[in-house]
């Protein structure tokens, strides 16, 4: 006697319910208010037991308009606000927005400014790597890592606050180059850390690289190939680490960076450990360029900082004093800085990928445009496809892989 099994094929895109083994799925939030989704970020989680049949991410609640800020504040007065875009890479921001308006403007910085900023750059992306490893391990586990990261960010911050006076939010790049120089103890102490820091990125790894929980919970997890990479707009780390060799200050080199040596990392899977690796590689690559900078600055001692163009540029305050035409100067630019009719368009590689700032100028004041290309939104973007069919456990390894700040995506 002849029997015939039915077969039941499952849909997981489906919430229809139809499905005698499985029944419903069930819909979970995760977040706005989480601690794994490193930020205010939902995540609309449909699972099939503990698979995600589909998955969507929700932004906009942290929503602060930056972007129309800047149109209403005008060029100058929009500098603080970049600070709180990526709030773990400040000076960063104020790089990127600044070489924006410097393009616009046909202004050149000096060399020291230059240097100077490299510097800061560099020590930010240290920082924002510090907060990625930290963070992640612990959502993993690994609490210990949390604490040796994080002292070693509360050393960044004392040597920042050395300098600029601010642990966070600085402030301290200016249109033209930077408020202030480099004081000579800040540099030796600086100096100081870099050589411990070196030691201290190899304890990471000693920790981390080997240790089988993290190891598992990271290989082939969230795997980004090269094409997948390029067409979700994915770069920085997350694209490096499906083995694309991009970086933006070896493509289109800017602020000096084609002086100094540095190697690219470059990973092979694509997968949450290899944007673990290149991170670390990287940590160690920035201390490398810092290095570099602060024995550019003991060359250059005594050089400007700033450009000298009273057009764009506040007079030093001695002069302010003491010359009615740098008083006039300095109103003019606090209370109406205009700059040339005309757009530009410039991109760093930040922390998280490339940061770009695009404006529109009618020769006011005032931006007509100001658009922020924010590496953290497209990392964000990336989560329905990489979290399909993986458990929900995986979630954790993924967004903590992808590395955003919810700041610069609810611009």
């Amino acid at each position: 006697m002849a029997t015939t099994t039915k077969v039941f094929e499952y849909n997981r895109g489906s919430l229809d319910g139809d499905d005698p083994l499985h029944g419903e799925l069930m819909e979970l939030n995760m977040g706005p208010q989480h601690p794994a989704t490193h930020g205010v970020l939902r995540l609309r989680v449909m699972l099939d037991g503990e698979t995600i049949a589909r998955i969507e991410p929700e932004v906009g609640y942290l929503h602060r308009g930056k972007e129309k800020t800047c149109e209403s504040l005008g060029w100058r007065k929009f500098f603080v606000h970049t600070d709180r875009l990526d709030y773990v890479q400040p000076l960063m921001n104020n790089v990127g927005y600044a070489l924006a308006l410097e393009k616009l403007a046909g202004l050149e910085v000096p060399e020291r400014g230059n240097i100077i900023r490299v510097l800061l750059m560099e020590l930010s992306r240290i920082g924002s790597h510090l907060i990625y490893l930290g963070t992640t391990a612990i959502d993993l586990g690994a609490v210990t890592m949390f604490f040796f990261t994080f002292k070693e960010r509360e050393s960044l911050y004392t040597m920042l606050d050395a300098y600029t006076g601010h642990r966070m939010n600085n402030t301290y790049v200016r249109i033209g180059g930077v408020y202030a120089d480099v004081e000579d103890e800040v540099g030796r102490e600086i100096g100081k850390w870099l050589d411990h820091f070196l030691s201290a990125v190899d304890e990471f790894e000693a920790m981390l690289s080997g240790n089988r929980i993290w190891f598992d919970r990271n290989r082939d997890i969230g795997i980004i190939t090269k094409e997948m990479a390029l067409a979700w707009s994915l770069n920085g780390p997350n694209l490096r680490a499906s083995g694309f060799d991009f970086d933006l200050r070896k493509k289109t080199p800017y602020s000096g960076y084609e002086r100094y040596e540095f190697d690219v990392a470059v990973g092979t899977r694509g997968d949450c450990y290899d944007r673990y690796l290149v991170r670390i590689e990287e940590m160690r690559q920035s201390a490398r360029i810092c290095q570099q900078a602060l024995a550019l600055l003991r060359e250059t001692k005594g050089g400007e900082f700033l450009a000298d163009d009273r057009r764009f540029v506040l007079p030093p305050k001695d002069k302010v004093k003491s010359s009615m035409e740098e008083l006039i100067h300095q109103f003019k630019i606090v209370t109406d800085m205009a700059l040339p009719e005309g757009e530009a368009y410039h991109g760093i590689e930040s922390s998280k990928g490339e940061l770009g700032f695009y404006v529109v100028s009618d020769g006011t004041s005032h931006p007509v445009r100001c658009h922020i290309r924010a590496p953290g939104l497209m990392n964000v973007q990336a989560i329905p496809v990489l979290m399909k069919d993986r458990l929900f456990s995986d979630t954790v390894s993924i967004i903590g892989s992808l590395d955003f700040v919810m700041g610069e995506v609810d611009r």
